[in-house]
């Protein structure tokens, strides 16, 4: 039968040697307490850090989102306004309304004349219409 060795004293059964040097831990009674850290204040602020980078991607994407959407709407109105040439890539047109609401493209610049005026807008190369005047309510 074999003698229990006292607790202080770290011996291993499967072994049969002296491991104390060798275990992760610390094991005579005067090693330091093992204390595991608190971590609830990093994990806190790093939440408060990422969800402000997924809130400012997100506000990106949707400031895209609505440049395209407000390019498209454009682009829609255009290609359903009535005209009577073919456009030329580069060249600078003028969106007017009639009194109907019907839109209809024209070169005649709004100072030439006194339509209802929606925009000026130039055919890009890859067939897309691009405002390049400034929108009424985007002034203020």
């Amino acid at each position: 039968m074999t003698k229990k060795k006292p607790d202080q004293v770290v011996y291993n059964e499967e072994k049969g040697k002296y491991d104390a040097a060798l275990t992760p831990y610390a094991t005579n009674l005067g090693a330091p307490a093992i204390v595991t850290d608190d971590v609830t204040t990093w994990k806190n602020s790093n939440i408060s850090k990422v969800n402000h980078q997924f809130k400012t991607e997100y506000q990106e994407l949707k400031a895209q989102y609505d440049k395209m959407m407000e390019q498209f709407e454009y682009n829609n109105l255009i290609y359903s306004a009535k005209f009577s040439f073919e456009p030329i890539v580069g060249a600078v047109y003028h969106l007017y309304k009639r009194g109907g609401g019907e839109p209809f493209l024209s070169l005649i610049s709004p100072e030439e004349c006194n339509w209802d005026f929606v925009g000026t807008f130039e055919l890009k190369a890859d067939k897309i219409w691009n405002r390049i005047d400034t929108p009424v309510d985007e002034e203020e």
